[in-house]
This record gives C-alpha cells, structure tokens and sequence, in this order.
C-alpha cells in the first residue's frame, strides 16, 4: 500500500472513533424532558423584583454568589465571544454569561465554549443550579430562575428570565454538590 493510502485509513479510524466516543457521551446524558419553567417557592427558589434576583436566604455561598453575578449581567448586550477573552468583559453570549456566572461563584476556572458544558460537572439536574446544553447554546438555571440570552422574553444578552422555555433538545449537567 502507498504511504497516502495508509495515511487515509488511518484517518479515517481516528475520524471513526473520534465519532463513537462523541456519540456515545452523548447518549449517557441525562435529556431534559420538560420545558424549564420558574415558579416562585419560598426558600426554594430566587425571587425576582424589578430584574433583579434574590437568592433564598438558605441557599449556600455559592448559589448566592451565582446570583449576585447574574445580577451584575442584566444590563449587558450580547457579544458574540463576549466573556471568553476577558473575565470582565462589555457583553457576553450564552457560554460567556454561564461562564462567568459559575466562575464567579467559585465553580468554575477560566471559561467554556457552549460544547464544553456536554462534560462539565455532573449528569442530570441540580438542587440549586442547572444547566442546559445542546449543539450551539447554552443557559442555566440558579435557584430555579432561568439566565438566557436567547428564548422568551424579547431581550437581548444575558437577563433573568420568568418565561417558560422548552428543555427538549437540551442535557442537563450541575455542578457537584449544587
């Protein structure tokens, strides 16, 4: 066989396994099967007056911590890439604001492409925070209110949002312990 020839085959297992391990941890993930909705439940869930979150007074540090980020994001635009350059950043799109958000609350270093979060922490919901990923998109749920740049609600870049989205097509990962 010509040395082209051999590198082509060889191409082509990688290619092949590259897809079964791909395929494979993706069908090991937890789907969401509802649509994400808020329901305010006192002690359960964050409140949410005028844009601006409250975290229940039992939630841990870092829940609080999550939400007082988020806080600090209502007012930014989105930016494509926004969040990723800089931890500081004039706007942020959908992994730039959960990056920063989860960063912030001491669960995360640096930041992540939306693909980064199919094996970020754990598999299935969370008690407190959850995030929802699927091919190009990413948005999460702290203390069960939802942070999107995209789906209802009208604005855009990262915003709290009360509008019930749908989970189909998402899996949901949680940080441990969260």
């Amino acid at each position: 066989m010509k040395l082209a020839n051999i590198c082509v085959v060889k191409l082509i297992l990688v290619l092949g396994a590259s897809l079964c391990c791909f395929l494979a941890s993706c069908s090991s993930q937890v789907k969401a099967r509802h649509p994400v909705s808020y329901r305010f439940e006192d002690g359960r869930t964050a409140m949410i007056k005028g844009g601006v979150a409250y975290a229940p007074r039992n939630a841990p540090a870092a829940v609080k911590r999550a939400i007082a980020a988020g806080n600090r994001l209502q007012s930014m635009p989105y930016k494509w890439g926004g969040g990723h350059a800089k931890n500081h950043d004039s706007g942020y799109d959908c992994s730039g604001s959960v990056s920063y958000i989860l960063r912030e609350a001491g669960l995360l270093k640096g930041s992540m492409p939306s693909r980064g979060y199919f094996n970020y922490g754990k598999k299935g919901a969370g008690k407190w925070i959850t995030i929802y990923v699927r091919k190009g998109h990413v948005f999460m749920t702290v203390a069960g209110l939802r942070l999107d740049t995209g789906g209802p609600g009208g604005e855009t870049g990262p915003r709290w949002k009360t509008q019930t989205r749908q989970g189909r097509g998402h899996f949901m990962r949680h940080p441990a312990g969260y």
